[in-house]
């Protein structure tokens, strides 16, 4: 290889990488040879070289930039193209899938049925950081102190009188704001138990609750969990009789990944039983605005008298997510919590706590919510009609009372992470049904994300994702009838 040619696959590689953008000037060949200590000559060479692959173009009296990208694919043809695919463990890591997961939709502009995250297109992220921009143009400098543990005080008042506006009592004293619900799920959880201590679960669960329960050491049991009853309280009851049980975790509305909205007279019950016992149930309450009733659901808090109820949420669902604005209402534990609140992050940053309560405050959250229900409800019939549609028999779907999730469950035969890596190569994603359980118990489950808009894009991929699992089961029908002969 001559030494034109190194240096022009080197610059190459930069570009492939993203070191250099599409239409971003590069070095002119005097920088160029100095940067790689080579002759004018070489440069010249390997840059004629690049403008003959087209990796580079050239522009009169202004130099050589990156050449731009050629235009995406027609939507049906962009389903089937090769996206790279992210290295995944053979034994299921769920961070490291829930990274690579996100990390393909951004690389490759995969379709994000896998994504955790809600489309931010429909949220007033432009009006709350023109709010962001004014504060910090008001002020130049900002005390920390101000907005110490439990954080903001117009924050937590407009969050208190969000929660009366809908019929529910809230002691603005009690609330303590937090860097999304994870952190506000993590304070709660490292309130009410210590390291070697078992933690009751939905079965499936969210991911991230079964995250915390790791990272602090603890273990985690899970409770078979009804796709419209929500927690089998009568199982909780039977383990509770026979193990010590330091905490509840659920998500008693909108459940990710099964989407339903626990009745009432269940969540009496559950509090019930766990206040008998003296067991701290967290509630992690993060789709309760994205309901697709008439009203706003009833909270474990509601029912909690004992002061039992840890009840986290955020806006990061419903408004923003970029800014992360969480808080906890922690009953008995608020004081450890506002402590471990300020041990372990010190403050939640105070702009964008100022920033969302003047949103609160001044713009038409009620208005913009109406919008996003409207929304999810009409794409949640469009997903849950498209996969009936699209899968092979035997397939069956949760039927989402809120949120912004599908449950997806598949032949028996079809396993999620092969069926996971199979569309991911062909730039869809997907959340495979290992990430939701400690026991590998819904490997044939897949979870869908339906905030994105339905486009054709995403009805052939949704079509393509099909395709996909009938031919995993037939291979896999296939290979059984060859082990029985």
């Amino acid at each position: 290889m001559t030494l034109y040619e190194k240096l022009a696959d080197e610059i190459e590689a930069a570009v492939r990488r993203g070191v250099f953008a599409p239409g971003e000037r590069i070095a002119s060949v005097r920088q160029a040879s100095q940067q790689h200590g080579v002759s004018i000559k070489t440069v010249l060479h390997a840059y004629a070289l690049l403008e003959g692959r087209g990796v580079l173009e050239t522009r009169p009296q202004s130099g050589y930039f990156v050449r731009a990208r050629p235009k995406a694919e027609t939507p049906r043809d962009e389903t089937k193209r090769r996206a790279r695919p992210v290295a995944v463990a053979s034994e299921v890591d769920v961070s490291r899938l829930v990274l690579a997961t996100l990390r393909s939709i951004r690389a490759h502009d995969a379709v994000p049925f896998g994504s955790p995250y809600p489309d931010p297109e429909p949220f007033p992220w432009r009006r709350i950081n023109q709010y962001a921009n004014a504060i910090a143009r008001r002020h130049t400098s900002w005390n920390l102190i101000d907005d110490l543990p439990p954080g903001n005080p117009e924050l937590i008042r407009q969050i208190a009188r969000r929660y009366a506006e809908n019929g529910v009592s809230v002691d603005p004293a009690e609330i303590v704001i937090t860097v999304g619900a994870t952190e506000a799920i993590n304070l709660s959880l490292q309130a009410v138990a210590k390291p070697g201590d078992t933690v009751a679960v939905e079965s499936p669960t969210y991911y991230a609750m079964l995250h915390a329960i790791e990272r602090l050491g603890m273990r985690a049991i899970e409770v078979p969990t009804h796709a419209v009853d929500g927690i089998d309280i009568e199982a909780l009851a039977q383990i509770i009789g026979k193990r010590k049980i330091a905490a509840c975790m659920v998500m008693p509305n909108f459940q990710n990944p099964l989407g339903f909205l626990m009745p009432d007279s269940r969540k009496r019950q559950l509090v019930e039983l766990l206040s008998e016992h003296e067991i701290p149930v967290i509630e992690n309450d993060v789709y309760h605005e994205l309901y697709f009733g008439d009203a706003r659901p009833t909270t474990l808090k509601s029912f909690d008298t004992k002061g039992l109820v840890l009840h986290c949420a955020s806006f990061s669902k419903s408004l923003t997510a970029s800014y992360r604005i969480g808080w906890a209402m922690p009953g008995r534990f608020r004081a450890q919590v506002e402590k471990l609140k300020f041990l372990n992050t010190l403050t939640t940053p105070s702009v964008p706590q100022v920033a969302v309560a003047d949103y609160l405050r001044q713009d038409g959250y009620d208005r913009h919510l109406r919008g996003v229900r409207k929304l999810y409800q009409q794409q949640a019939r469009i997903m849950r009609a498209m996969v009936e549609r699209f899968f092979p028999a035997g397939t069956r779907t949760s039927a989402p009372q809120g949120g912004y999730v599908l449950w997806v469950e598949l032949p028996e035969r079809v396993d999620s992470m092969q069926l996971y890596r199979a569309a991911l190569e062909c730039g869809i994603t997907v959340g495979p049904g290992y990430m939701f359980s400690t026991r590998n118990a819904f490997s044939h489950f897949i979870r869908l994300n339906y905030s994105y808009p339905w486009t054709a894009q995403s009805e052939a991929a949704l079509q393509r994702l099909g395709e996909l699992v009938g031919e995993i089961d037939r291979r896999a029908a296939r290979d059984d009838i060859e082990k029985e002969t």
